[in-house]
């Protein structure tokens, strides 16, 4: 899977690829046989909720999704292979074909450089039943003609050549070292391989490290030609985009693909491998380094289409949420677990329902494991109840329709389900959640949470064995086949997100108390609205000594109020179709909400009783304080945590107790341990309130109404404490390479940078954002990525930063990678010597050119998502700016000569003060010799 971190200006993309030479569509047709009609138009399928199919001669599918209120299109094209397919010596075989996909195609000679070029958001992901690739981008006849010619060149043209597979494989396998590092993650891989014997579902999808390595190119190759064919293919198309063409495009891009003779090694098999019924329990012990203990419980479940599969994702629910769940009651208030969970992956073929507990190193995991299975036990004498259910459904649904109401989330959510069988199960599980009854949940309790379908225990032998039957994967052609759905969802408008429009569509205003609000009203798919509140507090002298309290304050704002509990809380949310976080720290807080137009006021009401009358219940607080020590243990010998610690220790010193300190995991720990609820509340007392806070509100709703209410809700809601901003101070600190000992950690981090005096009104600013974007952003198209990842194969994930302060002269070039430990000393040599080529020779004209239109339009996707935009607006008040910064940034981008980057990234970008951390198991895995350097070019 290609793994994405955001930043606002750098988007950093570890991902995949590589690919086998074929002829084009077009010449692998005799002249005489081509029709000068071209191929035939798609015939219209079914039509359901605002989502059209489409079928294509060649056995290809394409559905429509249009939505005018998104400036964006999501191309996202689902084959239907993934690691169910893969045979003997080919596990992660269709993982790796992921990664091959992206190198190229004699048409498309270096997709992440057109990816980027047209600023697009892309990713790649591999799973049990299916694999699939998207990319979303500004609305154009352009783009979407690009999108649509690199998905199905790259179809049937990519090269799969053996030698991107030479480096690459070691990208994947480093992948695979970063899975490692996680005890957690590797428990469950253990668990699913026990708890299937035969079928495909009990090996990871990564695959084994032997196969990984040792992968044929020509069994790649044959893998490629198998499954990567039209008839094995769906095409989502949604967003913005004009449906006539949106089908012309597809029956000249895809229709010209002939269909494949399925007959011989190109046959398609059905998976008849059917996992017989559990006889008995199963165990399975994993002794590795951490510090926190876990404990899972695996049973096995129908496949995804079945009619039970509704009741049994109620019912994980109902067994592993917080704070109403059955496990979190009997194992999270009595401190016998720091937190529980519980899910059902929808596959396919017949699942499972996965039940877990994560539990502190000091404390007793034969005793949660007890619990646990007593509490399993106990649900079948005493069933969920009427409450129990409706509160789970509520929850389950209420993703799913704020789902919805997002084109894109929509369009890249159907992958799975047209891995199940058709797209049209997704609306058709969204139904059968609805009718879920309490009796429905408690039968399937009975039938699969049996012992002898468990996989954890230990074996006992048993004179008459009860045992779950799991019944075959339906037919789902008959479930859809009339299938209606709801009525089509409430359209939005076609919106543009230039500086400009938004400037002209905001209005600011500011409340008695001084809170500064931003509306910006717009029609939304399914009438959705986003807001982020944003409280300022405190002065540096009064939050001195309060990382803990102000912490555990933050968090305990949403665990129940004068008149609401915790669960309440969070069952009126659900109801209320409401996403919410809320956090804090020393100098502020912050609150994010997603809801509906038409729940917006309710929303708002509730969470101003969060904030202003907030229970600070003991028992809350303690079940609190558990939570956050375990999840604090569990970071303790992992790389990538203590890599950043140590590089922020060093390059930003300050007095123990200052909000700027960054303290080590342990001394967290012990101020986690002696906080008290007292303390939480007292912070709480003595700094929060709306004095000095940003509001802003983006999405469908009444500015007429949501105005006055936002003032009656927050308007008399005064801080009770002075505040002043606590200044970011610029550390001129001296080199140094800092190296810490990981034990048993496949997978290292490496973190490298300098602090820099820098604002970001400063004139060398454009310059450097775009010379970092050249050099660490971008999609795996930046100079790093092309040495270190796609050349050398040394990093899944490399890139690099530069911020700069708004208000000081505080700024910061950073780059980071991840990588075996052993590759350390030629990580930090490819490092140094593509930051010393930058510097030296500067960038192209055409690098540089095709730099700012990807920079460009990645900027106007990003204004396009509403969560985005509205952290945007809120912290422009704070600011005092407008979107008037943001155009002339991008002016000034865009003017940008390769000289004027070079200079700039010259006068900055000093290499002999740049610091080097390196976290991982190095006495394990000696570093090995860093070979020549490669030429230049």
């Amino acid at each position: 899977m290609l793994a994405i971190r955001r930043h606002r200006s750098v988007l950093f993309l570890a991902a995949c690829g590589f690919v086998f030479a074929l002829t084009t569509v077009a010449a692998q047709q005799p002249a005489a046989a081509r029709k000068p009609a071209g191929p035939p138009a798609p015939v219209k399928g079914p039509s359901v909720e605002g989502i059209t199919e489409y079928d294509l001669a060649n056995g290809f599918k394409v559905l429509l999704i249009p939505d005018s209120s998104k400036p964006t299109t999501t191309v996202n094209i689902t084959y239907l292979v993934g690691s169910r397919m893969e045979g003997y010596g080919e596990t992660g075989m269709a993982h790796l074909l992921e990664h091959m996909v992206f190198k190229g195609t004699p048409r498309h000679k270096n997709i992440p450089q057109e990816l980027t070029a047209h600023g697009a958001d892309p990713n790649g992901t591999t799973w049990y039943d299916r694999t699939n690739y998207f990319e979303t981008f500004g609305a154009t006849d352009s783009n979407l003609v690009w999108a649509l010619d690199l998905e199905a060149d790259r179809m049937v043209n990519s090269y799969i050549a053996k030698k991107d597979l030479e480096s690459e494989f070691s990208v994947v396998r480093n992948e695979f070292e970063l899975g490692e590092n996680d005890p957690g993650n590797v428990l469950l891989e253990r668990a699913m391989s026990t708890a299937y014997l035969w079928h495909n579902y009990g090996k990871s999808t990564i695959g084994a490290r032997s196969d990984i390595e040792s992968v044929p190119i020509e069994r790649l190759q044959a893998f490629y030609r198998k499954y990567y064919q039209p008839d094995n293919a769906v095409l989502v198309i949604a967003g913005k985009f004009d449906t006539k063409r949106a089908l012309q495009l597809v029956r000249q891009k895809f229709g010209s693909i002939p269909k494949p003779d399925r007959r011989g090694d190109m046959k398609i098999w059905p998976t008849y491998t059917v996992e017989p019924t559990q006889d008995g329990e199963r165990a399975v012990t994993l002794r590795r380094v951490g510090d926190v203990q876990v404990v899972d419980a695996l049973y096995h479940v129908p496949a995804g289409s079945d009619t039970d599969f509704a009741p049994v994702a109620v019912l994980a629910r109902v067994m592993g949420d917080a704070p109403s769940g059955r496990l979190y009651k009997a194992l999270v208030e009595t401190k016998k677990a720091a937190s529980v969970g519980g899910f059902a992956w929808q596959f396919r073929e017949p699942s499972v329902l996965v039940l877990t507990a994560q539990v502190r190193k000091d404390d007793s995991l034969d005793s949660a494991r007890v619990a646990l299975l007593r509490t399993v036990d106990s649900v079948i004498a005493n069933p969920p109840t009427a409450e129990e259910v409706a509160r789970a459904r509520q929850a389950l649904l209420k993703n799913i329709e704020l789902n919805l109401n997002n084109s894109a989330s929509v369009g890249l959510t159907l992958s799975g389900w047209i891995a199940m069988g058709d797209w049209r199960l997704y609306l058709l599980n969204r139904d059968r959640l609805r009718a879920v009854r309490p009796e429905a949940v408690a039968r399937v309790a009975r039938a699969y949470l049996k012992p002898s379908n468990m996989t954890l225990g230990l074996f006992v032998p048993t004179a008459a064995p009860d045992r779950a039957e799991i019944p075959p994967r339906p037919d789902v052609a008959p479930l859809v086949a009339t299938y209606k759905g709801d009525t089509a969802r409430v359209a939005g408008e076609a919106f543009d997100p230039s500086p400009d429009n938004v400037e002209r569509r905001t209005t600011r205003s500011t409340l008695p108390n001084g809170l500064k609000v931003a509306l910006l009203p717009k029609q939304t798919r399914g009438q959705s609205v986003h807001a982020a509140l944003t409280l300022h507090f405190g002065t540096l002298a009064a939050v001195m000594n309060q990382r803990a309290a102000a912490d555990l304050s933050a968090d305990m704002l949403m665990r129940g109020t004068t008149t609401l509990s915790r669960q309440q809380i969070k069952d009126s949310l659900d109801k209320l179709q409401a996403r919410v976080f809320l956090g804090g720290h020393q100098t502020g807080a912050n609150l994010s909400i997603e809801t509906t137009r038409a729940n917006l006021a309710a929303v708002l009401a509730l969470l101003a009783d969060v904030l202003k009358h907030p229970a600070f219940d003991a028992k809350e607080f303690g079940t609190l304080q558990q939570e956050n020590l375990a999840s604090l243990e569990e970071q303790k010998t992992e790389p990538t945590n203590l890599g950043f610690i140590a590089f922020r220790r060093y390059l930003n010193p300050f007095p123990k107790g200052d909000p700027r300190y960054a303290p080590t995991i342990d001394e967290t720990v012990a101020d986690y341990t002696t906080a008290t609820d007292s303390a939480a509340r007292a912070f709480y007392t003595r700094f929060y309130g709306g004095s000095n806070a940003e509001l802003a509100i983006v999405g469908d709703f009444d500015p007429g109404q949501v105005g006055p209410l936002v003032t009656k809700l927050f308007g008399d809601w005064k801080s009770p404490s002075p505040y002043a901003r606590v200044a970011e101070v610029y550390q001129d600190r001296p080199d140094t390479t800092i190296t810490i000992e990981t034990p048993d950690k496949a997978n290292a981090f490496f973190l490298a940078g300098l602090n820099l005096p820098l604002k970001d009104d400063d004139p060398d600013y454009p310059a450097l954002i775009l010379g970092n974007y050249l050099l660490g952003g971008g999609f795996l198209n930046s100079r790093l990525a092309v040495r270190i990842r796609q050349k050398e194969g040394i990093s899944y994930g490399v890139g690099s930063d530069i911020g700069a302060g708004s208000l000081d002269k505080n700024g910061q070039f950073v780059t980071y990678a991840i990588y075996a430990p052993e590759n350390v000393v030629r990580l930090e040599q490819a490092f140094r010597e593509e930051v010393a080529r930058a510097l030296k020779d500067g960038f192209t004209p055409t690098e540089v050119e095709q730099g700012k239109a990807g920079w460009l339009q990645s900027q106007q996707v990003e204004r396009s998502q509403d969560r985005s935009l509205a952290g945007q607006l809120g912290g422009d008040l704070f600011l005092d700016r407008t979107l008037a910064w943001d155009k002339a940034l991008e002016q000034r981008v865009a003017a940008l000569t390769p000289e004027q980057i070079a200079a700039a990234m010259r006068r900055w970008i000093d290499p002999k003060k740049i610091t080097v951390v390196k976290a991982g198991d190095f006495a394990k895995h000696p570093p090995a010799a860093a070979p020549a350097a490669p030429p230049t070019h």
